[in-house]
């Protein structure tokens, strides 16, 4: 996972102050965390380091685009992401989870990976139903899928009404036939 080592600022030898750094969005980044959801990509992060001789707080905005299968017709739908976000890293001695407001960090530490906080950032970012905007689907696929009309709504529960008392009458004559032999 080398293409992850992009993602890490040495903070050890930072002077007290506010730090910039830009990291990218791309096609990279969720290759290595093997997520076959994201087609492509294309952004930066961009991380304003604000380094205390107790804390780190990090200013993480992203701005990117994303590519995903659109949920209704199943071609690539970019997806603009717009994404900003407070990150506190603390030292302690006793580290522990990732709470979703502070990262702990082991006071031997000398960097702080960003990696997995930027790609998750990303993913909690897309909406939960990905489709391109009305009218802009593949109209290929959407007349494969499209809505039968009521006529033909109907047309089918008659036909399902037929076929269910059919079987039903069957069901029935047989159970008779069943018992008269007994």
């Amino acid at each position: 996972m080398s293409e992850l080592n992009t993602y890490k600022i040495a903070f050890r030898g930072l002077s007290q102050g506010v730090h910039h750094y830009e990291f990218p969005v791309d096609g990279a980044l969720f290759a290595a965390y093997e997520n076959e959801e994201i087609l492509s990509s294309e952004g930066v992060a961009r991380v304003a380091l604000d380094r205390s001789e107790t804390q780190l707080r990090c200013t993480v905005q992203i701005e990117a685009e994303v590519v995903v299968p659109c949920d209704r017709c199943l071609a690539d739908c970019p997806i603009a992401i717009d994404f900003e976000d407070e990150l506190m890293v603390k030292f302690s001695d006793s580290i522990d989870e990732y709470d979703g407001e502070v990262l702990w960090l082991h006071p031997s530490e000398k960097e702080l990976d960003l990696a997995q906080y930027i790609y998750e950032s990303v993913i909690l970012s897309l909406p939960y139903q990905r489709v391109h905007p009305e009218g802009e689907c593949d109209p290929e696929m959407m007349e494969r899928f499209r809505t039968i009309t009521e006529r033909e709504e109907e047309a089918l529960e008659e036909s399902a009404t037929d076929e269910e008392s059919g079987s039903w009458n069957a069901q029935l004559e047989a159970l008779k036939a069943k018992m008269t032999e007994e």
